[in-house]
């Protein structure tokens, strides 16, 4: 199987996953869930702790990363790579519309205002934090993998998983988000971002010039 129908199989996975998460949050599947990830996070909150993820979620914010996809795919686009440049800007902007959409479709409330370490007004399914940070590492990856040595591809990774890990968890803990919320967005990131790189990945077999034929002896 051809590299973009790969791509493109596992992409359908991850958002047929994602949608079936968003479908069973938002009719009460995961309540159990969503209410005892809520219950952990209130009971570990400290003064201190609260400051410390306050400013971990600002910096892992959707803006922060449309911000890192953009500066990348600039830094791509100067060095010649415009393919690459066109899908992580491409792929960013477009799952900001997604998550949106579906947020103000489903219109679910947030937690409680009394559970909450600060305000936030819109929608809460899925978590634009999470879908934006799991999308703009995720095609990061697939950028930069096939130019990385082992163990940049180890460094990369672990990035691209502890980041969106830690930025969804923030959302949780401070009561802005059910778990539910952010699951979906992960999974809607991540399926995103690999739709995306079917469609680049299919794009370059299409435009890849044919292999000179061989010469006649």
């Amino acid at each position: 199987m051809r590299r973009w129908r790969r791509t493109a199989v596992v992409a359908v996975l991850l958002l047929v996953a994602a949608g079936v998460l968003i479908g069973v949050a938002y009719t009460g599947g995961l309540t159990g869930e969503d209410t005892s990830a809520l219950t952990g996070a209130t009971e570990v909150r400290t003064g201190a702790l609260n400051s410390a993820v306050v400013v971990l979620t600002e910096i892992g914010n959707t803006a922060a990363s449309a911000v890192l996809a953009v500066v990348v795919g600039g830094v791509l686009w100067w060095r010649g790579r415009r393919a690459d440049a066109v899908y992580l800007i491409a792929t960013m902007a477009t799952a900001s519309l997604v998550f949106t959409i579906i947020k103000r479709i489903l219109d679910r409330p947030r937690p409680p205002a009394d559970l909450r370490v600060i305000e936030a007004s819109n929608e809460s399914l899925p978590s634009g934090h999470a879908t934006m940070s799991a999308v703009v590492l995720a095609s990061i990856v697939i950028v930069f993998w096939p130019q990385l040595a082992a163990l940049g591809r180890t460094v990369l990774t672990a990035v691209a998983v502890l980041w969106p890990a830690a930025i969804g968890a923030t959302r949780i803990y401070l009561g802005v988000h059910w778990f539910s919320d952010v699951l979906a967005g992960w999974t809607l990131g991540l399926g995103w971002a690999f739709l995306g790189a079917a469609v680049l990945f299919r794009w370059r077999a299409r435009t890849r010039p044919a292999p000179d034929p061989v010469a006649a002896p």
